[in-house]
This record gives structure tokens, sequence and C-alpha cells, in this order.
């Protein structure tokens, strides 16, 4: 009897002791923020980060303008440029360790290829794997943060973890759906390249699908805990909420699985078509899931974004392409150069103020209905409408508004384009089977995105590989324009270019020719051509002293070591072409921050 009464008291006792537990938690928790309070704040603190983000970038980007500004003012009459040829010593050590390091030792855009089809990838910058790693980690650690874990059980554990990387993965969707569009506007604030935008994005885009998977995952573990396993996974599809909510999350590991850079770049349109349909279902499935909760305000972020970014890109392909008063639209003349290349030059129907180092995008329905690809413009001409033949002498000679003026005045510009797979490859099989290897068909172009302004550097230095030509022609006109002007700083130009055979040549005969012939030329511009598979030793001959031609491919140490010696004020090297190029220009420059001003910037487009 004294056992049964012993045990019954313990029992008593032990319900006490949990009650007065269960109480001080409660009271624990009343005193603290409630769970959606935390929520609240997770979300403000994301928000926080990306304002950060941009705010700092935006700082950055504006003083690198002033500086740049102040030294081209500078340098106009200043032949020696000795003040800015010094680096400065903090300054230097942060480009060379951080803004332009790879992310182990030499390796950064040269890519992975399991095969010459099969391209895995390329590597992060160090400054952007930091950064990445320290998003990523920030996630994570928001994901458990305040949570109490010593006075929670499982299921209550699982609760908050479900709530929490629910909120962060839709949180996530915002900046994710605003860096994927071309008309990015962080892209003008920060001066970050579309390349590191996208390399974001994508790096976003495993952040929210990993989130979403855990907040499935934690709440069929919460469910596991009162209803069983069998109840947990039925219930995903037991209501409207859970079911577009597995919809979403489904949508979202298919991405995931389809987005990995070999199946990306092996199948490339594939792969975009299906990346946009399952997008499409995954903002439909959230939208529906968080139907009258507080988080759905953050999926009308979303689709503002991708509404808006998408009717601009309608709106800038519309104005451009579609010619006013009847005039018509572009038109693209497509012909056959040698290398298995070709040149399109398009006659816009509207006119086109040519940056040097911008790209657009080009579309050709006639190839692929919805098919557009980047690629750098190479040349842009000015010429007078046809249509102002037609106009008697005394109407030419009346007063015309500005407006008028404008429509009278076309702009053609000109892409080389390598033949390769899918677009370019249907392209030129067209031109191939086409009279005199050469056809007319509409087009249409959207941008012009990007452009690269040179003016404040006393020494410039473009490299290109093969096609990479392209983004370096436009340039050298430029400054070579702008020294006979007197309205630049640079008083060096040197284009290094790598090609395989001197028919490449052929390419920009006509655009160098004119380069060539331009005023002061002579003074400014040096030319330096590597023939990397000669077939003669007869092929390989300098026609001058500025332009010089050489077998094998070149030293590039050497090349930035003998440009340091001899260049005059900041320095700037650009290059446009293979990865392993620019990762051996990369480490050359890197070699010599600490003794020279100089900076380094690369031309490239990820997928």
């Amino acid at each position: 009897m004294s056992s049964t009464t012993f045990d019954l008291a313990s029992k008593i006792l032990r319900r006490a002791d949990a009650a007065k537990a269960a109480d001080g938690a409660a009271a624990t928790q009343s005193s603290g923020p409630t769970p959606k309070e935390l929520n609240e704040e997770v979300q403000e603190f994301v928000g926080t980060i990306w304002y950060s983000f941009v705010v700092v970038f935006f700082i950055y980007h504006v003083g690198l303008h002033v500086v740049q500004y102040i030294r081209t003012i500078a340098c106009l009459n200043n032949e020696h440029q000795r003040y800015f040829a010094t680096p400065q010593a903090l300054w230097a050590s942060f480009k060379k360790h951080l803004l332009n390091a790879p992310l182990l030792r030499q390796r950064h855009h040269r890519e992975f290829k399991m095969s010459n089809a099969i391209n895995v990838g390329t590597l992060p910058s160090r400054l952007q794997t930091l950064m990445l790693l320290g998003y990523f980690a920030t996630n994570v650690g928001f994901c458990f943060w305040n949570i109490d874990y010593k006075n929670s059980n499982y299921s209550t554990i699982a609760g908050y973890l479900r709530n929490r990387s629910g909120v962060l993965s839709v949180m996530n969707m915002i900046p994710l759906f605003l860096l994927a569009g071309r008309n990015n506007p962080i892209i003008k604030l920060t001066g970050l390249s579309f390349d590191t935008m996208n390399l974001i994005h994508r790096w976003i885009g495993r952040i929210v699908v990993l989130e979403a998977i855990c907040h499935t995952v934690a709440h069929l573990a919460k469910a596991h805990v009162a209803k069983g396993w069998a109840v947990a996974f039925k219930g995903l599809i037991a209501s409207e909420f859970m079911y577009t909510g597995l919809i979403a999350v489904c949508s979202l590991t298919f991405i995931l699985i389809q987005s990995p850079g070999a199946i990306r770049h092996a199948f490339y349109e594939t792969f975009l078509t299906l990346h946009i349909i399952l997008a499409a279902a995954t903002v439909a499935g959230v939208w529906i899931h968080l139907k009258k909760r507080p988080q759905q305000e953050m999926m009308f972020a979303v689709v503002a974004l991708w509404v808006m970014e998408r009717f601009l890109r309608l709106a800038r392909l519309t104005y451009r392409n579609i010619g006013s008063g009847g005039s018509g639209g572009s038109k693209a003349d497509v012909e056959i150069l040698p290398g298995d290349a070709l040149r399109v030059t398009v006659r816009m129907a509207r006119p086109w103020t040519f940056r040097p180092g911008q790209h657009a995008y080009l579309y050709m329905p006639s190839i692929g209905l919805w098919a557009n690809h980047p690629f750098s413009l190479a040349w842009s001409d000015e010429e007078e409408d046809l249509s102002m033949a037609s106009l008697t002498a005394d109407e030419k000679s009346l007063p015309m508004a500005r407006q008028d003026i404008l429509e009278h005045r076309k702009t053609s510009m000109s892409f080389i384009i390598r033949r390769r797979t899918g677009f370019t490859e249907t392209l030129y099989k067209k031109a191939d089977i086409a009279a005199g290897g050469r056809f007319t068909t509409s087009a249409l172009v959207e941008g012009p995105y990007g452009g690269e302004d040179l003016s404040s550097y006393g020494t410039v230095m473009l490299w290109a590989a093969g096609i990479g030509i392209t983004h370096q022609v436009g340039q050298v006109r430029e400054i070579v324009a702008a020294y006979a002007n007197g309205t630049t700083a640079t008083r060096r130009v040197t284009l290094v270019w790598i090609i395989q055979s001197p028919e490449h040549l052929e390419w920009i005969r006509t655009w160098m020719t004119h380069i060539l012939a331009m005023p002061r030329r002579r003074e400014v511009l040096k030319i330096l051509l590597f023939v990397t598979r000669p077939r003669s030793t007869k092929e390989i001959h300098s026609p001058s002293s500025s332009v010089q031609m050489f077998p094998g491919r070149p030293n590039v140490q050497a090349l930035i070591d003998q440009e340091m010696q001899e260049g005059i004020g900041a320095a700037a090297v650009t290059t446009c072409g293979t990865g392993a190029l620019a990762d051996q220009l990369r480490l050359a420059v890197r070699n010599r921050q600490n003794q020279w001003n100089v900076d380094f910037r690369e031309e490239s487009f990820s997928w």
C-alpha cells in the first residue's frame, strides 16, 4: 500500500514539475517576440542586407566615376601623367588579392570541360565567392535563429524551421527575379556586370530551392510526429493550400536538376524554355499557396518585377525596330566570311547612338521564332535614308524639324558571329545555301546593353582572341577619334589580336582600313597580330612598324611588362576572348599591380 502511495505521489510531483516548466516556458515565450514577429524580423534583416549591398556598390560605382572624371580632366593636356602612373598601396592590394583574384591560384574563366561538347562551367572569383558564401551562411543562420531549443519539443522546432525556411524562400525570390532581367536596375546603380549578376542569380536560385525543400521536409516531420508518415504524405494533396505548395516545390526542384552547367550549355534552348515554364509554375503555386497570408505581399513584388522587365523589353524591342512614318522595320544582311564566321549588318528602323563595348540581343524570326542571343556590337555607321533622294531641291532646302532630321538618319550596326551550334549553326547553313553566300531577312535587335568608357586612362591595352575582336574594334575607333579631337587622356593604345589563321583578318578588314586612315592614328595606335596556326611563314609579314604580325602565341607577361615600362599614366588592360587568355592576363596584371596603376577588365557572357 505504501509503495502504491509513493508511486502516486511521485507521478503527481512529476506532473506538477512539468506544469511549472510549461508555465515557465510559456512565460518566457510570452515575454519575448512571437514566432510571427521573429519571421518579420528575418524579412527585415534580409531586406537590409540587400539594401546595404546596393548602397555599398553604388557608392563604390559613383566614387570610381568621380575619380575617372577628375583624372580625364587633369590629363587632357598632360602628356606625361606621372602622378597617375603610381598605384595607391592599399587600393592596389585590394585589387590584387580580392577584386581581380581568382578563387585559388589562376583559374577563373577557363571552363571545365568533360568533352568538347560538355561544358561544366567556371569558378567564381575570390570576392564573388566570399559574397556568395557569406549570403548562404546568413540564410542558414536565419533558418535556425532565435529558436528556443531547450524548452521546445521536436514538433515545435520543426514548426519553427518550417515557417522560417518558407519565409526566407519567398523573400529570396524577390532578388532572384530582379537579377534575372536584362533591364536590371542594380546593374546601372552598382556598375556590376551582367555576368556577375547572372552568377548571383544562379546561387540565390539554389538557396531558394534548398529553403523550399527544407520547408517541405520540416512540415512532413511535424506532421509525422502527430499522425505518422502515411498521413503526413497524404496531407500534401489534401487541400488547395497544400498541393499548390507542392507544385511550387516540385517546379523548383526540377529547375535545380536541369540547371547544372553541363546540361545548361549542351541544351541551352531547351533549358531556357523549360526554365521559364517552371518559373511561372513556381510563381503561380506560391501565389495560391500564400493566399490571404501576409507573405503574399512579397509575391506581388515578384510578379511586378517580372511583368515590368518583360514590358520594358517588349517596349524597347518595338521602339527600336518598328520605323515611324511607314519606313518599315529593321533588316539584316547576312554574309559568310572565311573561318566559319558570319557578318550580320542590321539596318535599324530608328537611329541608334553607338558606344564601344555594347552588346545587343539579336532575333531573326526566320531562323528561330523566339531564339535570341547576345552578341558584341563590332561596328556602327550612320547613313542618310535613301528616301531623301526622292525629295526635290526645293523640298530639301525647307526648314525641317529636329524629329524630321532624326527620322532620315539611319543607323547600321554590324556583328561578327562565329559558327557554333543551335542558332548560329542554322544561320550559317542558310547563308551557305543562299546565292553568293548572303541573304537578307527581317531582324529585331534588343538593346543596347553595357558600354565601356576608357577615356580616363593614359595607356590602354586591348586583348582579343578570335571572335573577341568584335568587342575591341569599336573601342579602337573611339579612342583614335577622341585622341585626334583632344577629348581623351589616352596617349597610347595597343591592340593585341590572337587568331588561328590570316584569313580571319577578313572579318574586320574593311573596318580596320577605316581606322588606319584616321587622322593622327600613328601617334597613338599600335597593333600586334599573333597567328597561332599559319600555313607557311610567307603569310606572316608586318605591313608597318605600327602594325606587326607574329607567328605563334604571345608571351603575355612580357607584353604586359613592356607596356608597363613604356606606358603613360594610369592603365587599363581589357580582354574579350577565351577563358584561358583571360586567366593568363589576369595573372600577369596582378603580378604588376603593386608597381603599376593598372585596372583589369574582362568581357564575358556566362549562361
